[in-house]
């Protein structure tokens, strides 16, 4: 039967005899059709019917309408779409298929239309749209039944649109098939949809993300994108960026996170083509991220950065990351400074380290995005780094120093973008190089430290990759001679790894330095000084001792003087950094050799330059003997013929050296020509390195006594006679007086001529003097005798510095020169002065320390020397520039200046001579004050083995040290030195940094501080401001200070009294201290300060929670809340503002002193009425009302009086008010809660009426029985000030 119907059809279709195929079709039944008709003869029926149909419906237009017809068709669609979606059928066929079921769609009637649309609501529903081929038919099953106009819905009939939105919404509502929700998005693109339906529809298609597998995503965002054309465009894209974000929270740490991140690639591909092709949906991107600072994650941020790569958006979002970056550092920095903030609100990922983790991702593939990091990168770098100062100056930031302010933090932030983008992505590493090097070439005008260290950092990381670079760093060395000298120091230390490992790099590097020592330009000359140096530091020749040994014998020369003592706990590594990559590790040594006794022979010819380049040189002689000992002869011996210019041999001539040889002239200019004293200090050092380095190696040597006894006669004799030259100005100086160097009290130090050359002269000589003295103390082997000598070199050193004081002139600040003294030599001395308490060595001491002047001159050069490591990150002297021995030495100095303070305090000093000697112990002060300073700034991650260098571990040392300076501070007031206890305040400032803020410790030191302000009065300004201040800055950092400042001011208010009372002395109560006069106003600036610091957290808080809002309205859970709960945030700010309030009550009803104390309260008050306004809907109403705004008119009223002047801080605070007010008005109308009870209406201030002058008028007008009106302003007052905007 089957193959007879079939054999039927498809005569009548291939003869076309439409009337009769149409006849046979309709007589055949249901199952004749359907059940035995195979899936290809019902395809083939299909084209039959579809033939019949369109005949039909030509002629005669009624067949189709007929109930068996429709019915028919209806039938064969719900056969036709199951047989699609089998997967049974090829995919021509299905889409034919689908294809002409298309075109029949729109000739059936509603019923059918409903009823196929069911159809397919069902089997969605059922997960029966696998394949999801029948689904293209559904967009016209849609449009076609919206168009139509009534249908039976339930009991009732909806329209067409109706119903097809009840669909929707059904469809929506139910439960999807995860494996349908792509060709569903794809579908929902061809159906017409309202607007709330488009968002419905988003918000599903949104919450199926997290039931998909990841590697379905990219398609589903690509799908969800062109959706997104219709509308809705901004809760996609931020749908889409919070699905990654919650995926990289739970991903973390997990197999899946490597998927997970060639997904999130491939979704930020789709976005930034799409928002390419889509100037709304980018302009809905930047509107979304712009709103959402807070709620950026990796994902945003990456995405961020590719679509910044198109033209009309990258100024746009670099902008905005700029912005963010800064406002991120700054939140951290007010919510760190803070217990207030940071208990209200948990510490959140930064911004920054989100950046970096951006970096990182970027390794999955993500090259759209590395090109972005780079210019970010660079942006930051070059907006935020260091800027010049005046005169072309900056503060010098080593690798070390520690970022502080929100700026530097970026830029800091920059360099490490930077830096692990070299690392981690071949293709941009030329172009980050190059930019780098370009930026140190063309930034001549300001600081490049931040690039120098960029450099540094990526050579030390990847050398090796950077050598594939190496023509670009070559091109650079051409323009050496033209760069300011410290640029072309930095560069050079930063690719010294890369001349050991590039012969090509060392080759061109000599030839520019070869020509640059004939520059006509000194910054020229000098650089090629620094360069050679620096070569002749790292290319050692063979047999030269290494770094360790050579550091060990330098040492013993110093530390053999203290067998026994203990200077500090802590054993360092003075070893010089090793080169990173060395692939010459058995280099030809003697290549090494000639190549650098070329380079002596060439500096040797900047002897007879300029000072300055003489003076590099004698700088850097040092360090090249410590990393290169087989060039100690040829040193030694050119140090030696420089000294033979200089020195008189005659014994018996006074002075030993010939001054009249460093001095030039030209014209009626002098200058100096020979910095006789650094080539002494320069000579002296090596001398005793050298000595040191062969008693050391002596006991060692391999060779045969006669290869020692050969050397010995070798190198012997500089040795000697250099020795004997050092003598013989030892002795010879101390005989000097100053008239044999022209230098006696009546010598003129103008800046004529012969003033400026005895200026020089005078330089030279107290160096030189300086020089004798650190080297007759290490020779010396405590003989009494011998620092009998050296104390007398001394005070003649002493002598020419008084009178080069006193010559200086009344009213200027005369700065001392720089000491030439060693940095290890000053700790050794301090050492020995202070803490040595041998036996043996007490009596050669005793002469040292009977001087006060020597002890106070021994500290004031270790206070100069910490200084300048503040400064500049290094100290002149040997081994200034190492980092490990310089922190070594300053540990041991904290240690004796420490002992030296809490042992010996001003106040048990010699009484007769207690102003002066007391120096003594205020410059130990001083120092203390700065070695913690310096640590913190340039140390920073060993600033625990700075304060254990003192004893204890690191918190308990940093609480012993307060508690010892607090006992100081709390002395007497017949023991109260002004200067002394403002130094403790600093110093205990700087160490409260040190303790944990949660510690018990940290509670001690406020308990400590609050003690001291009971106890202290407060005369002195400057004291009490440091104390105060340190007061609320440990406070606020424990809990906020809103009380403390209460007390304040109740204190101040019953100091001063109120504004229409005259104070008496019985008037005071409790208070944290106790005020003065002289210390009132400072007292009152300082709280209105703290006043304006709690302020502007307030305000802070109030933006994180307006930022918070959307969020929060769109959360399910924040809607379920219970309507009287408060949130816990609004909660604190009430409670905050309240005690704020009740402060600035007291204060405004205090008598303050008019000026800047009157106009600081009167702008605090002002911001606290805008806040007010802000936050009305929480705070106490009625303590501001009742309390707070009628004492504040009468503080106007009594500041007018007082000021008797316009003050734009009037208005402006009665503006805040009255905006407060009227905003109370119009939130009581809209709760119908009553907010004004409280409040009494603030009285109109166009005018106020002088009742004295009116009372005069009236008395006038009653005397002349005359009826008048008089509009002058004698009558009516009006005052400008307090007219209402």
């Amino acid at each position: 039967m089957r193959a007879d119907i079939m054999e039927k059809i498809v005569s009548l279709s291939d003869g076309e005899r439409i009337p009769e195929l149409q006849q046979y079709l309709s007589s055949l039944t249901d199952d004749q059709a359907f059940v035995i008709v195979p899936w290809y003869f019902l395809w083939m029926l299909l084209q039959c019917w579809s033939m019949v149909s369109q005949s039909v419906c030509v002629h005669s237009g009624s067949l189709p309408s007929a109930p068996e017809g429709a019915s028919r068709r209806l039938l064969l669609y719900q056969h036709c779409i199951p047989l699609c979606e089998s997967g049974d059928l090829q995919t021509e066929v299905a889409s034919d298929i689908i294809g002409l079921l298309m075109l029949e769609t729109h000739n059936l009637p509603g019923p059918s239309l409903a009823q196929l649309a069911s159809l397919f609501v069902d089997a969605i529903k059922l997960g029966k749209m696998g394949s999801g081929k029948s689904l293209e038919l559904f967009p016209t099953v849609l449009t076609a039944l919206a168009a139509t106009e009534a249908l039976s819905y339930g009991k009732g009939e909806l329209s067409g649109e109706e119903y097809k939105k009840q669909l929707i919404n059904s469809l929506c509502s139910s439960r999807w098939d995860p494996q349908c929700v792509i060709h569903l998005t794809t579908m929902f693109r061809d159906v017409p949809l309202a607007p709330e339906e488009l968002q419905f529809l988003v918000e599903k298609v949104l919450r199926m993300f997290f039931k998909l597998d990841l590697q379905e995503i990219p398609p589903l965002v690509y799908q969800l994108l062109l959706l997104a054309a219709k509308g809705c465009k901004k809760q996609v894209l931020e749908g889409i960026i919070s699905y990654f974000k919650e995926q990289d929270l739970l991903s973390i740490m997990t197999p899946i996170i490597h998927n997970l991140r060639h997904v999130e690639g491939t979704a930020i591909l789709h976005i930034v083509f799409a928002v390419r092709l889509d100037q709304e949906l980018g302009r809905e991107f930047l509107k979304s991220v712009k709103g959402s600072q807070g709620e950026l994650c990796p994902f945003s941020i990456a995405l961020l950065l590719s679509v910044a790569r198109i033209q009309r958006y990258e100024e746009q979002l670099f902008d905005f990351l700029k912005g963010a970056i800064t406002k991120g550092f700054k939140d951290e920095q007010l919510q760190q400074g803070s217990k207030f903030l940071q208990d209200l609100l948990p510490q959140r990922c930064s911004f920054a380290q989100m950046i970096l983790d951006t970096v990182k991702n970027s390794v999955f593939g993500w090259d759209h995005v590395t090109q972005g990091l780079v210019q970010l990168g660079f942006i930051l770098m070059d907006a935020f780094g260091p800027k010049a100062g005046p005169f072309g100056k900056t503060a010098t930031e080593g690798a070390n120093a520690t970022a502080k302010t929100p700026t530097q933090q970026a830029c800091r932030l920059g360099g490490q973008v930077l830096l692990e983008g070299f690392k981690m992505h071949e293709p941009i590493r030329g172009e980050i190089l190059e930019q780098v090097l370009n930026r140190l070439v063309t930034k001549t005008a300001s600081p490049v430290t931040h690039y120098i260290d960029l450099l540094s950092d990526i050579v030390v990381s990847a050398p090796m990759i950077l050598l594939e670079s190496s023509s670009k760093v070559t091109e650079t060395f051409d323009h050496l001679s033209y760069l300011p000298l410290a640029t072309v120091q930095g560069l050079l230390k930063a690719v010294q790894p890369l001349l050991k490992v590039s012969m090509s790099m060392k080759d061109a590097l000599i030839l520019v330095l070869r020509k640059a020592m004939f520059s006509s330009q000194l910054d020229g000359r000098k650089s090629a000084v620094t360069g050679f140096l620096l070569l002749l530091k790292n290319f050692r020749v063979l047999g030269s001792m290494a770094s360790s040994q050579c550091t060990s014998a330098l040492s013993f020369m110093y530390s053999s003087h203290y067998e026994g003592i203990s200077i500090g706990p802590f054993t360092c590594d003075l070893s010089c950094a090793q080169v990173q990559v060395d692939v010459h590790s058995r280099y030809n040594s003697a290549a090494n050799e000639a190549f650098c006794l070329e380079i002596l022979s060439s500096l040797r010819r900047c002897l007879g330059q300029q000072a300055d380049v003489r003076l590099m040189l004698y700088e850097g002689f040092h360090d090249v003997l410590r990393r290169n000992s087989q060039l100690a002869s040829s040193i030694m011996q050119t140090l030696l013929s420089q000294v033979r210019r200089y020195y008189e041999p005659e014994q018996d001539l006074l002075p030993p050296v010939k001054l009249e040889l460093c001095i030039g002239a030209q014209g009626d200019q002098v200058f100096l020509q020979e910095p006789l004293a650094h080539l002494l200090s320069c000579t002296v050092h090596c001398l005793l390195w050298y000595q040191g380095m062969r008693r050391s190696a002596r006991p060692n040597a391999g060779g045969s006594d006669d290869d020692d006894d050969d050397d010995d006669d070798e190198e012997g004799g500089f040795q000697n006679e250099l020795q004997s030259i050092l003598e013989s100005i030892t002795r010879r100086m101390i005989k000097c007086e100053l008239e044999d160097f022209e230098l006696d009290k009546s010598a003129e130090f103008s800046l004529s001529s012969v003033g400026v050359k005895n200026s020089i002269y005078a330089m030279l000589v107290m160096g030189v003097y300086e020089v004798l003295i650190e080297y007759n103390f290490t020779k010396a082997n405590y003989s009494k005798s011998l620092f009998e000598e050296l104390l007398e070199l001394f005070s003649r050193y002493n002598k020419l510095s008084e009178i080069l004081k006193e010559k200086s002139g009344k009213g200027k600040s005369s700065k001392s020169p720089r000491s030439l003294l060693s940095m290890g030599f000053v700790s050794t001395l301090l050492t020995a002065l202070f803490r040595d308490s041998a036996q043996s060595r007490e009596e050669a001491l005793l002469v040292l320390r009977s001087s006060g002047d020597f002890l106070r001159y021994a500290v004031s050069v270790a206070l100069q020397k910490i200084t300048q490591l503040e400064e500049t990150g290094h100290t002149d002297g040997p081994d200034g520039q190492n980092t490990d021995k310089t922190f070594h030495h300053l540990c041991d100095i904290t240690s004796v200046l420490m002992w030296r303070y809490t042992n010996i305090p001003c106040a048990v000093e010699d009484a007769g001579k207690k102003e002066k000697r007391c120096s003594v112990s205020l410059l130990c002060l001083e120092g203390l004050l700065r070695i913690f300073s310096t640590g913190q700034q340039r140390y920073p991650a060993r600033v625990a083995q700075l304060l254990s260098a003192i004893g204890g571990t690191h918190t308990n040392c940093s609480h012993s040290q307060c508690r010892a300076l607090f006992t100081q501070l709390s002395g007497g007031e017949e023991d109260f030195n002004s200067k002394e206890a403002q130094l403790l305040v600093n110093i205990l400032s700087v160490l409260s940094r040190q303790l944990e803020p949660s510690s018990q410790q940290f509670v001690q030191m406020i308990t400590w501080t609050v003690k001291i302000c009971k106890e202290t009065s407060f005369e002195d300004v400057a004291f009490s401001k440091g104390l105060l201040s340190l007061l609320f800055s440990v406070h606020v950092l424990y809990k906020s200070p809103v009380s403390l400042l209460w007390e304040l001011c109740q204190d101040i208010h019953s100091q001063l009294g109120d504004i229409d009372q005259v104070p008496t002395a019985t008037d005071r109560t409790v208070s944290p201290g106790n005020l003065t006069d002289n210390s009132l106003q400072m007292v009152i600036l300082l709280v209105l300060s703290q006043v304006g610091k709690v302020l502007d957290e307030v305000d802070w808080l109030i933006t994180k929670k307006k930022g918070q809002l959307v969020p929060d309205r769109l959360s399910s859970d924040d809607t379920t809340q219970a309507a009287g709960q408060q949130d816990p945030v609004e909660k604190a700010l009430t409670l905050q503002l309240g005690t704020l309030l009740t402060a600035l009550n007291e204060l405004v009803q205090t008598a303050l002193p008019s000026g800047v104390c009157t106009n600081t309260l009167l702008g605090e008050l002002s911001r606290t009425y805008t806040i007010l306004t802000t936050l009305v809907k929480y705070v106490s109403v009625k303590l501001s009302g009742s309390h707070l705004t009628p004492q504040c008119y009468s503080f106007i009223t009594y500041v007018q009086a007082k000021l008797l002047r316009e003050t734009k801080a009037i208005p402006n605070l009665i503006y805040s008010i009255e905006q407060y007010e009227k905003y109370l008005i119009t939130l009581s109308k809209k709760s119908k809660v009553n907010l004004m009870q409280y409040m009494k209406l603030s009285t109109s201030r166009d005018f106020r009426i002088n009742a004295a002058t009116l009372e005069a008028a009236l008395q006038e007008h009653d005397n002349s029985q005359q009826v008048s009106i008089n509009h002058t302003t004698d009558t009516y007052c009006i005052d400008d000030g307090d007219l209402k905007l």
